[in-house]
């Protein structure tokens, strides 16, 4: 059954083509709530608020791209979980996300895809979980547009969509967002590679 089906059936109530619709993005759902939160527990509430949020709303649902509006509901289960823990984690970097990685909530170590080095290993996770610092620090507007264009690779009209405002708005958030995460990365410049690093303003 592919998934316009999955959907139709699911809209008529049938429990289990919304738990295979489910399985579809579950990894996706819960790794964009874990970059957005910054912990597995708090993206496991957001993740089981979005699928609870998804399954009232699934009848409403008027065609389109599935994932965009999944990937919606999720963030806005994130905010919700934010802001009722009122937490507020204190050119573009795709390349360089997609150069270091950044840890995955399943294994934050595995991050070697070819053998290296200890060393060059060492340093590979050491960035990694600096872009993630980075990432956590930024307000969540910033953030949340970082992670869908720069982290998952979304194009910004998708992410226009999945946070429901105007393309304008992404492209301001997110260069705002890659310019500050720019700046938090520059304690790590030694790390970084040489592309990636400010020139030295000292005379």
């Amino acid at each position: 059954m592919d998934e316009p089906e999955l959907i139709r059936y699911a809209q008529q109530g049938d429990l289990e083509s919304f738990n295979r619709l489910i399985q579809i993005y579950e990894r996706q759902v819960f790794n964009l709530a874990w970059r957005i939160m910054g912990d597995s527990d708090s993206a496991a509430d957001a993740t089981q608020e979005a699928f609870i949020s998804a399954y009232k709303a699934v009848g409403r649902f008027r065609g389109g791209s599935f994932r965009s509006w999944m990937m919606r509901i999720v963030t806005n289960a994130c905010y919700d979980e934010l802001r009722r823990r009122k937490r507020r984690p204190a050119g573009s970097l795709e390349k360089l996300f997609d150069e270091v990685g950044v840890p995955e909530p399943d294994d934050p170590g595995d991050l070697i895809h070819k053998p290296e080095d200890p060393e060059t290993a060492a340093e590979r996770a050491e960035l990694s979980y600096a872009i993630q610092d980075c990432l956590n620090r930024l307000p969540d507007d910033f953030r949340v547009v970082a992670v869908l264009a720069d982290v998952h690779g979304y194009e910004y009209g998708e992410v226009a969509r999945v946070i429901g405002k105007p393309l304008g708005t992404v492209k301001s958030r997110l260069a705002r967002a890659r310019a500050r995460l720019r700046e938090c990365l520059q304690r790590h410049r030694e790390l970084l590679p040489a592309t990636y690093r400010l020139e030295d303003e000292s005379p």
